[in-house]
């Protein structure tokens, strides 16, 4: 409601009329506000945790690393590291420890900046399947 496009002095009401969010495709935020997040029930009626049903219905540790790697997922961290070769190289630590464990780091490194925080507020699920 506060945005005035520059060129035409239009005040624009809703963000997807915003010309930087327009071509947009949100993807890591899409749900929230339109779950609960402390409703498992709300995420799994909109598709959630298909992939880990999939996953679970019969794929080995190796073919999902196999799928995550050809999908080109990269983290969300500035370096964009390939998740695939990530879960490639803890796959195999874990291998040769015998024990793992998964840590969710949701920290707010940016003061201000709320991006993790927006993710684990909203919807938390995606933090375990995105």
């Amino acid at each position: 409601m506060l945005y005035t496009d520059p060129n035409t002095g239009r005040h624009i009401h809703t963000e997807p009329d915003l010309p930087f969010y327009r071509k947009q495709k949100r993807l890591v935020l899409n749900l929230n506000g339109r779950i609960d997040p402390t409703r498992l029930e709300d995420y799994v009626v909109l598709g959630g945790y298909a992939s880990l049903a999939k996953v679970l219905s019969g794929m080995s540790p190796e073919q999902v690393i196999a799928e995550v790697k050809a999908s080109g997922l990269r983290g969300r961290g500035g370096a964009g590291f390939p998740a695939g070769q990530k879960w490639e190289i803890c796959r195999k630590n874990v291998q040769a420890a015998g024990i793992g464990y998964i840590v969710c780091n949701a920290d707010e490194g940016d003061p201000g900046a709320f991006m993790d925080r927006s993710v684990m507020e909203g919807n938390p699920h995606s933090a375990i399947e995105e």
